[in-house]
């Protein structure tokens, strides 16, 4: 198996160390703290190990509240407030420190029959025919400070190909619309909460710099402080994460120092199987 990949399947196997009670472990992709994906991932993956296996979740929500680091483990603990009929819920708390640094609320629904329809895929260029980003940040490592060039260039378990490849150290005025095609770099195994997790680490991926597209600010302008508020990720119909997936994105506002972004999720052939939206903090300051 791909190591990178072999990693991050490591990352979502959470370590069991009491009923309900999971350990975490971290990656750094060079944000300076927990990668908000990698723990919505873990906190889903917490949830999902205390529901019976044929119920699948299709709706989870977070909250992040203070900054996780990335020396020491995240503990995971899961409460069970109701296992219906069809549905089950479950809320999970992130600790760091003593302290919560993020809040889940997931709902599990077993799989049945109902009336179906979707809005279509956009046309966009095929996966193939794009350049990988991590290609396009390794063209311009000169240009990323030291300190982070060897973890924006490490090899990625994600392969992300942009529609529209944008310099996230250069401001340029755009539509805040954004497209990216993305997929395991290795095959993963069948168990659909591994595909689920996946998608949901990817999905705080690029989600909320496409907030700043209107405004030419470039996500890694130093004045910028940036930060995701709230994740939430609902799942409409199966799909494997380690096939080409299209996550078009899009923010109708920005105001407060907040901006809002939600995207929709297809896989290749254009079944629309996954919803996202997004709240973030986009705070413009004087760097010290």
């Amino acid at each position: 198996m791909n190591n990178s990949v072999a990693e991050l399947l490591a990352l979502l196997d959470l370590e069991p160390l009491e009923v309900n009670i999971y350990r975490g472990q971290n990656r750094n992709i060079g944000t300076g703290r927990v990668f908000g994906g990698q723990v919505f991932a873990q906190a889903l993956v917490a949830a999902q190990r205390t529901v019976p296996v044929e119920r699948d979740a299709h709706s989870v929500h977070g909250y992040f509240l203070r900054p996780g680091d990335l020396a020491v483990p995240i503990m995971y603990i899961v409460d069970r407030p109701r296992d219906g009929g069809s549905f089950t819920s479950r809320r999970v708390t992130a600790i760091q420190h003593g302290e919560a640094i993020f809040h889940l609320s997931a709902s599990f629904h077993v799989s049945e029959p109902g009336l179906d329809h979707q809005t279509p895929m956009p046309h966009v260029p095929a996966a193939e025919s794009l350049a990988p980003e991590l290609d396009v940040i390794r063209e311009m490592a000169d240009r990323i400070p030291e300190p982070l060039r060897p973890i924006l260039t490490q090899d990625r378990p994600i392969d992300f190909r942009p529609v529209q490849p944008h310099d996230p150290f250069q401001g340029e005025k755009r539509a805040p619309h954004r497209s990216v095609w993305f997929r395991a770099v290795a095959p993963l195994p069948d168990e659909r909460i591994i595909h689920q997790a996946v998608l949901s680490y990817a999905s705080d991926y690029g989600l909320l710099p496409t907030a700043l597209y209107p405004h030419g600010v470039p996500f890694r302008d130093r004045r910028l402080q940036m930060a995701s508020i709230d994740h939430s990720v609902w799942m409409h119909r199966p799909f494997r994460a380690d096939d080409w997936l299209l996550y078009v994105m899009d923010s109708p506002t920005a105001a407060g120092a907040r901006g809002f972004t939600r995207g929709t999720v297809y896989t290749k052939d254009g079944t629309l199987v996954a919803s996202v939206a997004q709240e973030g903090l986009m705070r413009m300051r004087e760097p010290k």
